[in-house]
C-alpha cells in the first residue's frame, strides 16, 4: 500500500461520511429555519420549541434514512477489506 492509496482510502471514507450524515444534516437545517421563522412571525422565543421538534424529526428521519445508511457503510467496509484481502 503506497501513498496514493492511503489518500484515496481517505477521499472514500470522506465522502461516505458526507454520504450518511448529509441528509440528516439537511432535514435538521430545514426544521430549524422552519421553526425560526414560526417564532419570528409568532414572537414566541421558548428554547424548548426549537429542540424539541428537532429532536423528533431527526429520530423519525433516522429511522427511515437508517437501511440508506447501513447499505453505504457496508458497501464501502468490503471496499475496504477487499482492498485490504488485496494486499496480502
Amino acid at each position: 500500500m503506497n501513498e496514493a492509496d492511503t489518500v484515496e482510502i481517505a477521499r472514500e471514507a470522506i465522502l461516505v461520511l458526507l454520504q450518511v450524515s448529509g441528509p440528516l444534516m439537511l432535514i435538521s437545517l430545514g426544521v430549524g429555519l422552519v421553526i425560526s421563522l414560526f417564532q419570528a412571525v409568532t414572537q414566541i422565543q421558548e428554547m424548548t420549541l426549537t429542540f424539541v421538534p428537532k429532536i423528533v424529526v431527526m429520530f423519525v428521519s433516522l429511522l427511515v434514512l437508517l437501511p440508506f445508511m447501513l447499505a453505504s457503510l457496508t458497501h464501502f467496509y468490503e471496499r475496504l477489506m477487499d482492498r485490504i484481502i488485496g494486499l496480502g
